[in-house]
């Protein structure tokens, strides 16, 4: 009742997971993935153990394809089973049961496995390796949720829409640089579940999205003069330095901070702001 892609980014060796569903937040069932290990998406009749026993075998090094064969091949279910995984070296492997309700299948090729099932159409899972092939050169996550839109454009779940989910592992990413977890945005219960997860990106990108160092402003001068201007309108009238982290702080802009410097899209935002 769901379609998704599964995928890994050699430059930034990263592994991801797109997935939209008519169901209540597919996040919590379909998606899971370990830096360094590879990612796995488990749907139709789900068996939930896919996930974590998928990432096992995946850290042990074996192949896409022979994880999904053991996975599968132990599971009195799997007729009515599907599941998409990319490994530690990029390879894809997709398994469709016979038992699964059209329309339902997938395509795995380098890098990537999509998979769908009570879809509009064949075109569902077309659509979406197309997107991910003709996006070579877009960040990862960008390219994740392109093949995720290119799939609800062309029909998606047939049933409707309700929920989808971003995920992305890559080592030491998340929040404080400690877990593997770089992007985990959910849409739960939506009318537009894909279109919202993109909003979500957008706003993950503006707080979290690591400043380009060849932009970086030298916080001096008339800069230093408007900064502490623009902060002292909004109340912050400590020294630059402590009224610029008491700022960046309330806003979520803390990651954007580089001493001595500021990064552009922080200073639009403060001047957004102070207006």
């Amino acid at each position: 009742m769901t379609f998704s892609i599964v995928a890994y980014d050699v430059e930034s060796a990263s592994w991801g997971v797109a997935v939209a569903s008519k169901f209540l937040a597919v996040g919590a069932v379909v998606p899971w993935g370990r830096a360094g290990a590879g990612a796995v998406a488990t749907q139709a009749s789900a068996n939930l153990s896919y996930g974590p026993e998928g990432l096992e075998l995946l850290a042990t090094g074996l192949p896409a394809d022979e994880v999904v064969a053991r996975l599968t091949g132990s599971d009195e279910g799997r007729d009515s089973r599907q599941v998409g995984v990319v490994d530690t070296a990029g390879r894809g492997a997709t398994f469709t049961g016979p038992e699964c309700m059209e329309w339902a299948g997938g395509q795995a090729g380098d890098g990537f496995a999509v998979q769908g099932n009570i879809l509009a159409g064949p075109d569902v899972v077309q659509a979406m390796a197309d997107a991910w092939r003709d996006r070579a050169g877009e960040p990862f996550e960008r390219r994740l949720l392109e093949a995720l839109t290119a799939g609800d454009r062309a029909g998606g779940d047939r049933r409707g829409r309700q929920s989808a989910a971003l995920r992305v592992w890559r080592a030491g990413a998340a929040y404080g640089g400690v877990l593997d977890i770089a992007i985990d945005l959910r849409v739960d219960d939506h009318r537009n579940p894909v279109e919202e997860i993109g909003r979500l990106l957008a706003l993950h990108e503006l707080y979290f999205g690591k400043p380009d160092p060849a932009k970086l402003l030298p916080l001096e001068g008339a800069l230093a003069d408007e900064v502490t201007e623009l902060l002292g309108r909004l109340g912050y009238t400590a020294p630059l330095a402590d009224a610029l982290d008491a700022w960046a702080g309330t806003e979520n802009f803390e990651e954007r901070l580089v001493a001595g410097r500021l990064d552009p899209v922080v200073l639009e935002h403060l001047r957004d702001q102070a207006r």
